[in-house]
């Protein structure tokens, strides 16, 4: 098994962060692991993208152009990566702020209203882990307690008392992903 996964979207919804969980998660589960991340120079609100391996086998390289899912979190990113991703993969994306929904007939399209998620949860911070969790429902390629090690190791121990509350984010999450019918 291997996972070719883009996530992108805006610096500042935790698309680094969320690649980074995922990365270490699949480190937990004893799997190979690359996380390359890639932003301009803006903190936030400049775009921001990270490509994530997974695999049972080495990864000879960690520079893809072509993608077995995209997690897409704005505008742009759908313009640049909606035609990265291989014919029969998985296109997931928050429509919040998309104008243009994706058009391809020949990959599956969900979308999961992260943005909305959060807001109900009473915490925007959450909105990443609830896109994960989306995610993890439609390809489960690691395992929920494995992804809880992910977030002790990825997170600061200052930070841990917030674990709980992300793991229920992602649970959120899992339910919230819908199938999204081009028209």
């Amino acid at each position: 098994m291997t996972e070719e996964i883009i996530i992108a979207g805006f610096g500042g919804q935790g698309v680094l962060s969320m690649g980074k969980i995922l990365a270490y998660s699949g480190i937990m589960q004893n799997q190979e692991v690359s996380w390359m991340p890639s932003y301009g120079p803006e903190m936030r609100g400049g775009t921001a993208n990270v490509t994530v391996i997974i695999s049972d086998e080495r990864i000879s390289s960690p520079i893809l152009t072509k993608f077995d899912t995209a997690i897409i979190l704005n505008q742009q990113s759908m313009d640049k990566f909606e035609n990265s991703v291989k014919p029969g993969g998985v296109l997931l994306y928050d429509p919040n702020g998309i104008t243009k929904h994706p058009t391809r007939t020949d990959i599956s399209i969900y979308q999961i209203e992260g943005a909305e998620e959060a807001s109900r949860m009473g915490n925007t911070k959450t909105f990443n882990m609830i896109v994960l969790g989306g995610f993890l429902n439609l390809k489960p390629i690691v395992k929920l307690e494995n992804v809880e090690k992910g977030l002790a190791k990825s997170l600061p121990a200052r930070h841990h008392t917030l674990i709980p509350m992300n793991i229920e984010a992602i649970r959120v999450g899992m339910n919230a992903v819908k199938p999204f019918q081009v028209k």
